[in-house]
């Protein structure tokens, strides 16, 4: 299964925070690295006034279920030292699963497709980057989705890169 993952950091050593995300998450057997988006700064959505975001997208092969993918993407997040106490609020690390093959599923843990995906210029316009012909499950093509949307405060940083897993 296809697996699209969503990642951002606002807080710390935000670059190193992505990489380290990256190398985590690929690191543990069942998620196979396939591509990743360029790097991209972007204002923040929602939530208290707080600094700019990095975000990337990074696309995987899995057997794992999404459960499983759940808890991998929680656990990097605690290891990068995120703590939940404001929704919307800065972060270290922020690892979203947006999609997982046409897998779509409404939990009190889990919604996948992520339910905001389709409305965040900062998942779509780096997701388009590593897979131009993506499409969003129950919300169609991310090209047209990201086409009705303002890129205004997502800005690619080619000066800030990330590495595939070793």
């Amino acid at each position: 299964m296809r697996v699209v993952i969503g990642l951002g950091s606002n807080l710390g050593r935000r670059l190193e925070n992505l990489q380290g995300a990256i190398d985590t998450l690929f690191d543990a057997p069942g998620l196979e690295f396939v591509t990743m988006s360029s790097v991209y700064e972007t204002e923040p959505v929602g939530g208290p006034e707080q600094g700019p975001y990095l975000n990337a997208v990074v696309i995987g092969e899995t057997e794992l279920d999404p459960h499983t993918l759940l808890e991998r993407a929680m656990n990097v997040e605690r290891a990068f030292g995120r703590v939940r106490t404001e929704r919307w609020g800065p972060r270290t690390l922020d690892v979203d699963l947006i999609m997982v093959d046409d897998v779509i599923m409404e939990e009190p843990e889990l919604t996948l497709p992520h339910p905001l995906a389709h409305e965040r210029a900062f998942v779509l316009v780096p997701w388009v980057e590593a897979d131009p012909d993506a499409e969003l499950p129950g919300r169609g093509s991310v090209a047209a989705l990201l086409a009705s949307l303002d890129q205004e405060g997502v800005r690619r940083r080619p000066d800030l890169k990330l590495q595939p897993p070793t």
